[in-house]
């Protein structure tokens, strides 16, 4: 079969027509966390920890849980960095500060359950991060010298760029 140039918007014309198109509703639009953001996230944080005289690793996680950017200090474990990708995950996954979460698994029977979940890290140090009450992504901290720590330089880097 040869190609004839003149049969080329009878191609087009049939490929368009085959296409389904998605009605009112059923494409979903959100709002997540771009790599601008994750960058001034973790630089805020970082600094608010450095405030301090602590260093720490972190991470800042998408809606979907995907990393989206990592900066640490010099001197963390090796450790930390996973447990600050942990920590977003986690407060990402449940919408909830990962100290809390870790609260409410020590002290409710039928959550208690929660510490056997591979992916979730009940660590104080994940904050969730939201937009028009949408979680949009997570900040997880570690490193910084305990959970209270980690999350009051998480709060304070959401607090001042969100």
């Amino acid at each position: 079969m040869r190609f004839n140039p003149a049969q080329l918007p009878l191609c087009a014309a049939a490929l368009f027509s085959s296409l389904a198109f998605a009605g009112p509703g059923a494409v979903v639009e959100h709002k997540d966390v771009s790599l601008e953001l994750a960058n001034q996230l973790t630089d805020a944080t970082l600094e608010s920890c450095h405030a301090d005289d602590r260093t720490a690793v972190v991470a800042v996680v998408d809606r979907g849980g995907r990393l989206v950017a990592l900066q640490r200090d010099d001197n963390i474990g090796p450790h930390n960095t996973r447990a600050a990708q942990r920590k977003a995950f986690t407060s990402l996954s449940t919408g909830t500060a990962s100290r809390e979460l870790s609260r409410i698994a020590r002290n409710d029977p039928e959550s208690q359950n929660l510490n056997t979940v591979d992916d979730l890290l009940l660590l104080g140090g994940g904050v969730p991060l939201k937009v028009d009450d949408a979680v949009i992504g997570a900040v997880g901290v570690a490193g910084a010298g305990g959970s209270a720590i980690d999350e009051g330089c998480a709060l304070d880097a959401v607090d001042e760029v969100l």
